[in-house]
């Protein structure tokens, strides 16, 4: 078998598609089909094909196309399942954020500091509750056995080194801070990218651009949605990863979506940011509107935890409401509040929620869906296919495991361990090989080991090493790894989800024209 952290198994490509997707349609009957990869249906690929099962994975769109690239690029602890005395999700939470940041994907997920600054809006009160949420997140740490080197303690904050920290709060008032600390990854959809490769590593066949038009307990009736073609695979065991459109696929899934809504704004408008901020959110004892910088020009401010009724589209809108709610809560504390126009853009992500009878809420309403419990269910349709829906991008690997199990059980297959919690991902290495790499440091933080593979493309030809756009960090030497080894097959694939450009629609279009010189270039040298 393949390294799976270098080797050329790993790499994902539209000769290989092409390939493994007429493997898949000729009759043969594979172990596993998967339906989705986003992280979960790319987390059950890899589970299945890492236990020696025989996988196809396929997706309607590309990897990450759905909820999964619109998270805010945290891996919780499960601090905010503690105060809904949900210890047994907040302990989950823990366990596999340490699983990630210290076995399967150190490379892409570290530690992230937050300051909750202490403004006059902030009660004495709720300063003292907050503290002991902080405290209570450390015993979680503890439980789940995460080292206190790779996540630090909380700690109170002089008012000078709050300052020093969130240096865009307003001054007046400020009391001091409380400093947390979290998991942060270095990108959604990069993590769900190395998660597909590794599963291709061990020998699943990662097929994006294939829709599942019907499925069944033996398989499914699929299309290839590059050229239109219909064909079948044939599967001893089906699982259903689709997330927010798991009901479209098999019938009496209910899934009720909440939206969570991100700004994008320049860094340049808060300053300097060595920590991301926890905002309160008036009126609320355990949300918070987080300000999240990214390293790349960017920062973040989320998130918002909205119902969402009707059908659920490919690419979730923003509504004006939700902006204005986050500007409002962000300007609560700023010295200098962002206005509408310095919203350089705008994401918005569909929580899978499974919708149960009877939750609702004191006067009879349904429950708020900030208040329907994040924990993953697997559920068996009458014919046979698996379905796993709810949970969290932090958890995706625990969700892969129970789904298989159950899978593997019901349909008489081997019952093999799952050995996902100590693989490591495409990309991971020790930190101490990681410093020692030939590779600029924000290369590493997105590409791990082979970061010094990227950065050769660009010492091989100094074309490659230009930016795709003035101010922003990504080169063209990542375009082209893109598509040689991840599977990017067109310019959404590339500006969308292999990198984050796209999230500026100014930067987007002004890209566009790159992406597209790089994709025509590495057409004409394939054989």
């Amino acid at each position: 078998m393949s390294d799976t952290r270098t080797g050329t198994g790993a790499s994902l490509g539209a000769q290989r598609r092409a390939r493994e997707l007429t493997e898949a349609t000729d009759g043969r009957v594979v172990d596993v089909l998967v339906v989705g990869l986003g992280a979960t249906g790319a987390g059950v690929a890899l589970d299945a094909a890492a236990r020696g099962l025989d996988v196809v994975a396929v997706d309607a769109h590309d990897l990450a196309f759905g909820t999964s690239r619109w998270s805010s690029k945290l891996i919780h602890g499960g601090l905010r399942y503690l105060a809904s005395a949900q210890f047994d999700v907040a302990h989950e939470s823990a366990v596999e954020r340490g699983v990630l940041m210290t076995r399967t994907a150190p490379h892409l997920v570290a530690a992230q500091p937050f300051v909750l600054p202490l403004t006059p809006l902030v009660s004495r009160g709720q300063a003292s509750l907050a503290w002991a949420g902080f405290r209570a997140g450390d015993m979680l740490r503890l439980a789940a056995r995460t080292p206190r080197q790779v996540l630090p303690a909380p700690r109170r904050l002089t008012t000078t080194e709050a300052r020093h920290l969130a240096p865009s709060v307003r001054p007046a008032g400020l009391r001091g801070g409380l400093l947390s600390w979290d998991g942060r990854v270095t990108d959604d959809a990069r993590l769900v990218t190395a998660l597909a490769r590794t599963a291709a590593a061990h020998g699943a066949r990662m097929l994006t651009r294939v829709r599942a038009l019907e499925l069944t307990g033996s398989g499914a009736r699929i299309r290839d949605e590059l050229t239109g073609e219909e064909g079948g695979i044939r599967a001893r065991a089906v699982i259903n990863a689709s997330g927010v459109w798991a009901g479209d696929l098999v019938e009496g899934i209910r899934i009720r979506p909440s939206r969570g809504t991100h700004l994008v704004l320049r860094s340049e408008r808060l300053g300097a940011l060595p920590a991301g901020l926890h905002i309160p959110i008036p009126g609320e004892t355990n949300r918070f509107v987080l300000v999240l910088p990214q390293g790349d020009g960017r920062v973040y401010v989320g998130l918002t935890d909205e119902p969402v009724e009707g059908g659920i589209p490919d690419v979730p809108e923003v509504p004006e409401t939700d902006i204005g709610f986050l500007l409002d809560v962000l300007g609560s504390v700023l010295d200098t509040p962002v206005t509408r126009d310095e919203v350089v853009g705008a994401f918005a992500g569909l929580r899978p929620l499974l919708d149960t009878s009877g939750h609702e809420g004191g006067d009879g309403a349904p429950a708020r869906t900030s208040d329907i419990s994040r924990r993953h269910a697997v559920l068996t349709s009458p014919d046979g296919v698996t379905t796993i829906v709810g949970g969290k991008l932090t958890t995706y690997r625990r969700m892969a495991q129970d789904a298989v199990d159950a899978a593997t059980a019901g349909r008489g297959l081997p019952a093999v361990p799952s050995p996902t919690a100590t693989l490591p991902l495409v990309g991971a290495a020790a930190p101490a090989r990681l410093r020692a790499l030939s590779a600029p440091a924000r290369l590493v933080r997105r590409y791990g080991a082979e970061a010094a593979s990227v950065h050769a493309l660009a010492a091989e030809d100094p074309a490659l090493a230009q930016p795709v756009l003035p101010g922003h960090p990504v080169t063209r030497a990542e375009l082209l790894w893109a598509i040689r080894h991840e599977g990017a097959l067109d310019e959404s694939d590339l500006l969308d989800r292999r990198t984050r450009i796209g999230l500026v629609p100014e930067d987007r279009a002004e890209a566009l024209a790159v992406a597209r010189e790089v994709l025509e270039r590495e057409a004409a040298v394939r054989p």
